[in-house]
């Protein structure tokens, strides 16, 4: 099949090469993933992603020949995208820079018609992009031990608590959790990267056998790497259901905390194949993040009292 027009909440594009798989099967992953699998995923999922991707500036993650292909990140709105695409131009250094801004269903599906297999999201909104509503510490495995990654995420979870700061926690689809809580845009992304590392400095400190801060992975000595960069202007994450593209399409997926009580719980649990199940028995676990969001000034104050 060379082509077919796909319509989603009312435009209408193109999707070319529909057939051509993005994800192959194999031995552990029985069923391929094609590219209209992909669209149609983002379109169903877009009811409860919508609301943790809106507004956000998005750096597209591309494989048109699949994932045993050249990949490459994109930032600037090719020129040839339809109108109904919003773009948002926004300062780098040296110059500026269109975004995709991901606002519809119709928007999630056209860039996965474009092999864009992960859009990843700016942990700002578009019309305050210095100011975070999201800080987000990535628990960054050494080995394949994940009970290491649960421990680290409730060590996180509780330091962010003692300053005053709601978690949430997800898988990544990759290799390790986020542990993510919501800001109310009162502080700039300096602030933020700030508290950021300085909880990472105190979670290190609790375990230092099994954590770290550095950032060189030759000096980490096969502990977890509590990674703060995407604290950043201009720096992503992986959204809530977005796809990673590796081997069985899995899927970033919010959880309940006390999901990590399971054993069989993986960065990779929930994939395109399975999550619709999930959803179809429990409710969106980050459905209210929002409500949640809290200033750091008051944080950063209590993560002295904190500091060895």
């Amino acid at each position: 099949m060379t082509g077919v027009e796909v319509t989603v909440d009312g435009h209408t594009f193109a999707l070319s090469n529909p057939d051509k798989v993005l994800f192959p099967a194999d031995r552990q992953h029985a069923r391929p993933v094609n590219k209209a699998d992909l669209v149609e995923y983002y379109r169903r999922v877009a009811d409860v992603m919508l609301p943790h991707v809106q507004g956000r500036p998005v750096m597209l993650s591309r494989y048109p020949e699949g994932i045993g292909g050249h990949g490459f990140y994109q930032k600037e709105a090719s020129e040839h995208f339809p109108d109904w695409v919003r773009r948002v131009e926004l300062p780098k250094e040296g110059g500026t820079v269109n975004h995709v801004v991901t606002d519809h269903a119709a928007t999630l599906a056209y860039l996965a018609g474009q092999a864009s297999i992960t859009p990843h999201t700016w942990l700002s909104r578009a019309d305050r992009p210095n100011h975070p509503d999201r800080l987000v510490i990535d628990l960054d495995p050494s080995g394949r031990d994940f009970a290491v990654v649960r421990s680290a995420a409730r060590l996180v979870r509780d330091l962010l608590d003692e300053v005053g700061l709601v978690p949430f926690v997800q898988t990544t689809g990759s290799r390790g959790l986020h542990v993510v809580a919501p800001l109310d845009r009162s502080a700039d992304f300096d602030q933020a990267r700030a508290l950021a590392h300085g909880l990472a400095l105190v979670a290190a400190a609790h375990d230092p056998d099994h954590l770290t801060v550095e950032q060189r992975k030759a000096k980490r000595g096969g502990r977890l790497f509590l990674d703060v960069a995407r604290n950043g202007y201009a720096q992503t994450a992986v959204p809530p259901y977005a796809v990673r593209p590796v081997p069985g399409a899995p899927v970033a997926t919010p959880l309940e905390w006390r999901e990590l009580d399971d054993s069989r719980l993986g960065p990779q649990r929930y994939n395109v194949h399975n999550l619709f199940r999930r959803l179809g028995r429990r409710d969106d676990p980050w459905a209210d993040i929002d409500r949640h969001a809290r200033p750091i000034a008051d944080s950063r104050r209590r993560l002295e009292a904190l500091t060895p």
